[in-house]
């Protein structure tokens, strides 16, 4: 296709902070990659360069952060000419693109959740895309359904399931404010807890617990941004140790 107005939309899911979201190119050199990288939406276009390398196409625009937290996050591409309006999760981004040409050139298949292997040093280094994605339209065409009714040629490389199959993990959000209390286990000899933990903030208390018998406490918290395990024992000469990483 040669187009000068483009228009794509999905929504995606994923728990891996790299992937191939989708990619196209063209013989002229063009190409449009949408990719997780460290869990940032990174956008590449170009919409055309030249062999003298007057005219440089590449454009690359980073938006969001921790996009692999398994929740659904959307994307909206609009592109009329060199102007790109890039929407994540209803937060809108607008950009020029460089060089000097209008329309997108893509002569090669469209692919979403992986690029094929082009022999391009890019190509191998870029991981596909691992999660779950709906709502895919490009330029009116609901991707979604084609590839479910087995409408697009080719349709699939490997396995692609029309469900998404969810995390067992339960998430809890806390705000400044918030705290969750869970009952003690007395007389009990080990103390052992594990968790996942995400924030923005470099400080922070993220388990507090008293000693049974007023033994003493074990505290772990978040100091300027390093994570601090300090355990206070009562009767004992050595009566505190802190541990940071």
């Amino acid at each position: 296709m040669k187009t000068l107005k483009d228009v794509i939309s999905l929504k995606f899911k994923t728990s891996e902070s790299e992937g191939v979201i989708f990619h196209g190119e063209g013989q002229q050199g063009d190409y449009i990659t949408l990719e997780l990288k460290k869990a940032k939406l990174v956008l590449n276009l170009n919409l055309g360069s030249n062999q003298l390398g007057s005219i440089f196409g590449h454009t690359s625009v980073t938006t969001g952060s921790l996009l692999d937290d398994h929740h659904w996050h959307s994307i909206i591409i609009e592109r009329h000419g060199r102007n790109i309006n890039l929407t994540l999760d209803r937060h809108m981004q607008h950009f020029r693109t460089n060089g000097e040409f209008d329309y997108l050139d893509l002569d090669y298949e469209i692919t979403f959740g992986g690029m094929p292997f082009s022999g391009k040093p890019s190509s191998n280094s870029r991981k596909n895309f691992k999660g779950c994605m709906e709502s895919i339209n490009y330029n009116g065409n609901n991707i979604t359904d084609l590839a479910k009714r087995k409408k697009l040629e080719p349709s699939n490389v490997g396995n692609l399931s029309f469900s998404c199959v969810e995390p067992h993990t339960v998430p809890v959000f806390f705000n400044a404010t918030s705290y969750l209390e869970v009952p003690g286990r007395p007389s009990q000899d080990l103390f052992s807890v594990n968790f996942l933990f995400r924030t923005w903030n470099p400080n922070g208390l993220l388990l507090f617990s008293h000693f049974a018998d007023d033994l003493g406490n074990v505290e772990i918290d978040i100091s300027e941004g390093k994570v601090s395990v300090h355990i206070n024992v009562s009767q004992v000469k050595k009566n505190r140790i802190d541990i940071s990483s």
